[in-house]
């Protein structure tokens, strides 16, 4: 059985988008003030999309088969849990491409209820986007489909599923898209995913933890954890069987909690951090991860004293931004969202949830920690560096690098040729950040995510996007299909920090047709209301 029967490549996607009443050529969605306003919209198969992509390079192609499936994880340290993961790990397995090449990527769903792919970050084609009810139908279960696009960019990006709160079980894997005129020098490469950790821990699910917040704080169980998580040893909590059910779609609320979803209360308090301007986050997890592994039984990279070494960071959490710094290094910041920036050193960075950064260390003679803090929450994940010999640090050390400099996205540059070129807005969008903890009211502009609520933009126009924080939180929001740049020279991303309170004005060309979404990607925020759409008008 195949979601879209014809679904060989990217021809016949209309029809079956269509066929499936997610698309009508002659409806008018309705523009964000309500009115309609007598726009029409690129589809996400229309012809401009496929204009957009015909200009883009070919190359070869490389295929690659992804299987989501119910598995069972070993996080170390005797740690196990039931999960749903791409094979039999998290994070799945490393999809590598060179940029000018074409991906050709099935997913085969053996899920027990729908799925999807998001490939966050790239500038793709629309209908290759991986949106439930706003690109493309749902992966059923059962079923496959393949994914074919031009990747055009280099850079580090990841995949993770766009339905419900999917993610935040074991469902996401870097995407490195190499460059085939490399401009840095290095010895080795690692690749790290750093996660939040909560499925299937004495029954906990993502559902279950959504369906707890969104009854809001004042209606907590008493659970409730008034003073952030205690430490780092992750618990000796025994694991049972997660019963719960995903959300189809990006749907703006909360399904029941499965009949498995009997953990104990999830929902965080008293966790604040002044880097994030308060509130550091709603969900107390039981377990933090480097590569998928426990702080007790870390990964270990491998190096010889001298070697220099690019480190490409992704933070794949749900509801947790992570300060990162290598014991007894600096580190030289080459790249954040995949753009190039003009280098800059620091001691420690801060990643929001989706953010990357790629750095350049020279490494020392020794054991190392690579220690990521959940910022605000009293606990830390980490790795090893391992270039001699030498005691292992403790589990709980905490390198001094984690309070010195701290490099922030607005106090880069990005390089001259990626730089945006100065100029003014065509365009200016309001996104107005609304909703509380209390009440669980996540939303844009006051209110919750409806996909045939667009905001009109026009291809060829400069964009400005204006994100006002209105509420007590700090939200991490994402751009689907472009990248933006940040005030003043600033740096290339597609992922920003939106501090409470702060207003956040970021300009990009729109220059790749179709339906985006705009989002937190705080998994919870988002799934309780607050992602938009931006639209191309025809």
């Amino acid at each position: 059985m195949r979601s879209l029967p014809t679904r060989r490549t990217v021809l016949g996607t209309g029809a079956a988008l269509t066929a499936g009443g997610l698309l009508a050529a002659c409806s008018e969605p309705r523009s964000a003030d309500g009115a309609g306003g007598g726009h029409r919209y690129v589809e996400p198969d229309g012809a401009e999309v496929r204009a957009a992509e015909a200009d883009r390079p070919k190359g070869r192609t490389e295929k690659v088969r992804l299987t989501a499936t119910r598995t069972r994880l070993e996080l170390g340290a005797g740690t196990s849990v039931p999960t749903w993961a791409y094979g039999d790990r998290a994070p799945g397995k490393e999809v590598r491409i060179t940029a000018g090449s074409t991906l050709a990527l099935t997913l085969a769903n053996h899920l027990p209820e729908a799925t999807s792919l998001h490939w966050h970050g790239l500038a793709l084609r629309n209908d290759m986007d991986g949106v439930p009810a706003l690109t493309q139908r749902e992966i059923k279960p059962g079923a496959d489909f393949t994914y074919r696009f031009a990747v055009t960019h280099p850079g580090t990006y990841w995949l993770h599923p766009h339905s419900g709160v999917q993610q935040d079980r074991g469902l996401y894997a870097p995407l490195i898209v190499e460059d085939p005129k490399e401009p840095l020098e290095y010895d080795k490469e690692w690749v790290v995913v750093l996660d939040d950790w909560v499925d299937g821990v004495e029954g906990s699910t993502p559902d279950g933890v959504l369906a707890e917040l969104s009854k809001g704080m004042d209606h907590g169980d008493g659970g409730m954890d008034h003073g952030g998580m205690g430490g780092d040893d992750g618990g000796k909590d025994g694991p049972s069987a997660s019963g719960g059910h995903g959300m189809h779609g990006m749907g703006g609320g909360s399904r029941p909690a499965g009949k498995g979803d009997k953990g104990p209360s999830r929902m965080m308090m008293g966790a604040t951090s002044a880097l994030l301007g308060g509130d550091a986050g709603d969900v107390k997890y039981p377990y933090y991860l480097v590569n998928g592994r426990t702080p007790q039984d870390p990964e270990s990279f491998r190096a010889r004293p001298g070697d220099r070494v690019r480190i490409r960071l992704v933070n794949a959490g749900g509801d947790t931004a992570f300060r990162v710094a290598l014991g007894g290094h600096r580190m030289t910041v080459t790249h954040t969202d995949g753009y190039p920036v003009e280098h800059a050193t620091t001691d420690a960075l801060l990643l929001g949830m989706g953010e990357r950064y790629d750095v350049l260390v020279t490494v020392k003679d020794g054991v190392f920690p690579l220690t990521a803090l959940a910022e605000g929450k009293k606990a830390q994940a980490r790795a090893l560096l391992r270039t001699g010999g030498g005691a292992t640090p403790s589990p709980k050390s905490r390198p001094g690098e984690l309070d010195g400099t701290l490099l922030t996205a607005d106090k880069l540059r990005a390089e001259g040729p990626v730089r945006l070129e100065a100029g003014r807005p065509d365009r200016t969008v309001t996104f107005k950040l609304t909703g509380s903890m209390a009440t669980y009211d996540w939303g844009i502009n006051g209110k919750k995510y409806d996909p045939e609520q667009r905001h009109p933009v026009t291809a060829g126009e400069r964009v400005r996007l204006r994100f006002v924080n209105t509420t007590d939180m700090w939200h991490p929001m994402h751009l689907h299909g472009h990248t933006f740049a940040l005030p003043d020279g600033g740096p290339r991303k597609d992922t920003s920090i939106v501090l409470p309170g702060k207003t956040l004005e970021v300009d990009f060309d729109a220059d790749n047709p179709g339906l985006w979404m705009v989002h937190c990607h705080n998994v919870y925020h988002g799934e309780a209301g607050m992602m938009t759409v931006l639209g191309y008008r025809k």
